[in-house]
């Protein structure tokens, strides 16, 4: 246990030595706030994922093609009458229903704006419950309706349009006049809440019967649901004459989805991290650089103080102290900024729509970098310390 006296003479010669010590917490401070901001946004995904991933979908496989072009773009795929029904007589299929997307104008007043016009089967909302949406005003779409339902940023001013739409109230899409009948909660990013969602029929109507499916949504065998997508694959296959290998869409469960999701966030937070890790290594190597300068510079202190009874311990223990000190405030500090840049940085994202990218924070979040800093710190601090015992008494008094 370092004594109190020690503990004062290490506090006074780090406030002696300021610009070196303000330049050691200067490195361990952006170190871990740079941790704290990448953990904290990435659990703030996890939970996000984690939260999606238990909602009522695991029974759900969606259909849709291979490519990189956006939902709805891709005018080469589609999936006919007959590729629905070749899912729907899959055994373990319950129900499956066929999915449109189109890109469409918006029109309020002079202001123009382009979204996605998606279009479901009221009487099997299969594409609702797969991504759990919720109505937040209004209602959802009933069989023979020729309203809309809107995503949530259609009810924030100035976030497509100037004015906010309400319940009741028409909104021009193409050209054509469509009676709102209500709002989905908000997703948490401005494309799936901009999106207007309308029945099967009504798209036909606007489109023409000719036009055909983006997307399959299946409910499923939730017990064998692995060898349903096999079987789907199968029979789709079949059904458009494609060579096993060589399909052109691909059959996906809910759950296969979230874990692609959260694999390649993995990959970048990890990533993200590994770069924060740098930086703590590059203030370790600082500190340890600092500390050991410190040595050098009170040889002569070290002698006196192993000239009057100082033991090897309390030399070890001084120096320790010094380095895990400024571990300490360094962390303290850097996870105070840190959870300024957050805040501020989720601030901005609920601004501009992506609130699903929130930051989380917890206790062991902010004691855990703290508690890094000091060892890390600490560890920086050994070699040094070590050094410091060594120190022959003669020699130090010498030492100019």
């Amino acid at each position: 246990m370092i004594k109190k006296e020690s503990v004062m003479y290490s506090l006074r010669n780090l406030k002696n030595r300021k610009t070196r010590s303000f330049l050691t917490l200067f490195s361990i401070m952006m170190g871990i706030m740079m941790i704290f901001v990448f953990v904290s946004f990435g659990l703030g995904l996890y939970n996000y994922i984690e939260n999606i991933s238990t909602s009522s979908s695991a029974n759900k496989i969606f259909i849709q093609p291979k490519g990189i072009g956006g939902i709805g773009l891709d005018t080469t795929f589609s999936f006919s009458e007959d590729d629905l029904k070749a899912v729907q007589r899959t055994s373990g299929v319950y129900d499956a229903s066929g999915i449109y997307f189109k890109t469409v104008e918006v029109k309020q007043d002079k202001k123009l704006s382009y979204t996605y016009l998606i279009a479901y089967d009221p009487v099997k909302p299969l594409l609702i419950e797969l991504f759990n949406l919720g109505i937040f005003k209004g209602r959802e779409l009933k069989p023979g309706d020729r309203g809309v339902v809107l995503g949530y940023n259609y009810l924030v001013s100035d976030k497509i349009f100037p004015k906010p739409y309400s319940v009741n109230q028409n909104i021009e899409i193409n050209g054509q006049k469509f009676k709102i009948v209500g709002f989905y909660e908000s997703i948490g990013n401005p494309t799936d809440d901009s999106q207007i969602y309308i029945s099967n029929d009504m798209m036909k109507e606007i489109f023409g019967e000719n036009i055909s499916y983006n997307w399959i949504v299946a409910d499923a065998d939730i017990s064998k649901i692995d060898k349903v997508v096999d079987d789907i694959t199968k029979n789709l296959r079949r059904e458009r004459g494609i060579e096993e290998g060589k399909e052109d869409f691909f059959a996906q469960t809910y759950e296969d989805m979230i874990a692609s999701y959260s694999s390649i966030l993995q990959i970048v937070v990890g990533f993200i991290i590994l770069i924060a890790l740098i930086s703590i290594f590059v203030s370790a190597v600082n500190t340890a650089n600092t500390m050991g300068t410190s040595v050098l510079e009170r040889t002569k202190e070290i002698g006196i103080i192993k000239s009057v009874g100082g033991t090897n311990a309390e030399i070890f223990g001084i120096f320790l102290f010094e380095s895990a000190f400024l571990g300490f405030v360094g962390g303290v500090i850097g996870v105070l900024f840190g959870f300024g840049l957050t805040s501020i940085g989720a601030r901005i994202l609920e601004i501009v729509g992506y609130n699903f990218l929130s930051p989380y924070y917890s206790f062991w979040l902010f004691f855990g970098c703290v508690a890094f800093a000091v060892v890390t710190g600490a560890i920086s601090g050994v070699a040094p310390a070590i050094k410091a015992t060594k120190v022959r008494p003669i020699n130090a008094l010498r030492y100019e």
